[in-house]
């Protein structure tokens, strides 16, 4: 019986570092053919460059580069295993998203991505041509249909392939995570598989880059739509899958499957991965942030400390007059806890010189949220002078429900290079805080349990100026995600009262977050690069 051995090589590549991309791919062959007798080797979509390279395609540099990087592989890739790799290229017709194959020192073929998904994150049709031939290559009696990641949700070009002849299909993807994703693609997957009766590879690629970040989960599904094999999510490595001729037909042997991660995990690895890839990528020497001895900054402690380890994270208490003692006690111990560096700098006397100088200015004015404003600004002074100083990068830790409302101080508490939390919704940093203390106690319980406050004024508590968090998620919910009209969303149960408040916010604040730190992308819409909104505009919310 004929059999075949194919390896997923599900990796991390860096945008931009082509020639370090061709290194990786080249040592994950020498691997894959040592460790596992690889037969072929298939890498993520647009390896080369990275995903996504977005306007370093329009460098005149880039063409020659990745000639370079695929002269370099054609001479130092290891003899006898066939390889499929994701790059761009010019060709006659216009600028696509390539698949190429190489085998024993020779590009055998390429195949031209078909469809171009301009939805959400996605924009490829700002840099590519559409392709509109199948590519079919053989190996070892097996017919190797080859597509890249749309082609497979779009569905023509599998059964384009499958009419070429193809035993198998084999996807390329650089498929960014969201909450739910994982089950979505298995289950779209096992349609396509049962539509063209083909076992369907598909080879996902790993780690953040800027706002997105990707989850992994390789996987293989048999021509019953039946999971045969599937990597681990949220962990780089090479996955083999081994297929055998059954008379006419190929099928692949059932090996690991890795099972689903629970959503709480798969989300808290988002995060993770996201901080991780872009502090180490950007070369940061670790981050700075403002420990407040509330549920937010504590939930981001514990993100970086898993991230990048406690002695690459320090913390900051810089309390006020309005900071509770139990703010302060609840600080320190999570930093204990963590066994990050923790400092205490008070911010009185900043705030009382910044109160003095103005004096003047604000002679005859009332005390309003500007005298509030100060205190969080002076915290930003500090995080980036230690910033600065130090080499670390200031983490935010404003979440969703906040940025959506606007409930953030510009040049404050929104001072930093990054946010973990900014896709993530204040209901679900409980749930995470929560998950995250069964795996380990790291935050103190009464740092969850106790109402949410920004202590900014004497006994200040967030429901003062915002509906509860299960209301005001829900609202947010189906005005950004949903789209809805806040006439639907009032229909759906929602008081007027409490909608057209928060819608209200949603559209006055895209100004704070245009100006906002990027943060992981774990939604279906996130603010970013799939929600742009005009700043300036006299759209009314209603119908």
């Amino acid at each position: 019986m004929q059999d075949l051995t194919l390896v997923m090589a599900q990796l991390d590549p860096l945008v931009g570092d082509i020639p370090g991309n061709a290194d990786r791919a080249i040592e994950a062959v020498r691997e894959a053919r040592i460790e596992h007798k690889a037969d072929v080797v298939v890498f993520p979509e647009l390896f080369l460059t990275g995903y996504p390279p977005e306007d370093l395609l329009f460098r005149e540099s880039m063409e020659l580069r990745l000639e370079a990087a695929r002269t370099r592989m054609a001479e130092k890739v290891a003899r006898d295993v066939m390889v499929i790799i994701g790059y761009p290229g010019h060709r006659e017709g216009g600028h696509f998203n390539l698949a190429g194959v190489l085998y024993n020192g020779e590009w055998l073929g390429e195949y031209a991505k078909q469809a171009l998904p301009n939805y959400l994150v996605f924009d490829e049709r700002r840099y590519f041509t559409p392709g509109d031939a199948p590519l079919v290559i053989e190996h070892r009696g097996l017919k190797l249909g080859v597509l890249v990641c749309e082609d497979l949700w779009d569905g023509a070009p599998v059964i384009q392939a499958r009419d070429a002849g193809a035993d198998m299909l084999v996807t390329l993807n650089a498929s960014p995570y969201h909450q739910n994703k994982p089950a979505e693609r298995l289950e779209l997957f096992a349609r396509r598989a049962r539509e063209a009766r083909r076992p369907v590879v598909y080879v996902n690629q790993i780690g953040g880059q800027d706002e997105l970040v990707f989850d992994g989960g390789s996987l293989v599904v048999d021509g019953d739509g039946e999971l045969q094999v599937r990597a681990p999510h949220w962990q780089a490595g090479l996955m083999p899958v081994r297929f055998l001729a059954d008379g006419a037909h190929w099928v692949p042997e059932r090996g690991e499957i890795e099972p689903l991660p629970e959503v709480e995990d798969s989300l808290y690895c988002a995060l993770v991965s996201g901080l991780r890839d872009y502090v180490n990528k950007s070369g940061f020497q670790g981050v700075v942030l403002g420990l407040s001895g509330g549920i937010d900054s504590a939930l981001s402690l514990a993100i970086a400390v898993d991230a990048l380890g406690p002695d690459r994270v320090q913390a900051v208490m810089m309390p006020y007059h309005y900071t509770a003692e139990i703010s302060r006690e609840d600080a320190a111990e999570q930093a204990r806890l963590l066994g990050v560096h923790y400092e205490v700098l008070p911010i009185v006397s900043m705030v009382e010189a910044a109160n003095e100088t103005l004096a003047q200015s604000f002679a005859g004015a009332p005390q309003d949220t500007t005298e509030e404003n100060l205190q969080s600004r002076c915290r930003g002074v500090l995080l980036m002078a230690i910033s600065n100083k130090k080499g670390l990068m200031v983490l935010t830790t404003g979440n969703k429900s906040e940025m959506a409302v606007g409930y953030a101080t510009l040049y404050g508490d929104m001072v930093g290079g990054y946010n973990a939390l900014k896709d993530v919704y204040k209901t679900w940093v409980y749930r995470l805080a929560r998950w995250r203390n069964a795996q380990g106690p790291v935050i103190p319980e009464r740092v969850i349990t106790r109402p949410p406050s920004a202590e900014l004024a004497p006994d200040q508590q967030d429901s003062d100026s915002l509906p509860g968090y299960d209301v005001l998620d829900a609202i947010l919910e189906r005005y950004i995600e949903g789209d809805m009209s806040a006439e639907s969303i009032i229909d759906a149960g929602f008081s007027r009262e409490d909608v057209y408040k928060v819608v209200k916010l949603v559209d006055r604040n895209e100004y704070k977050r245009r100006q906002a730190p990027v943060g992981v992308r774990v939604t279906t819409r996130g603010f970013g690069r799939d929600r742009r909104y005009p700043i300036v505009n006299g759209w009314q919310p209603g119908e």
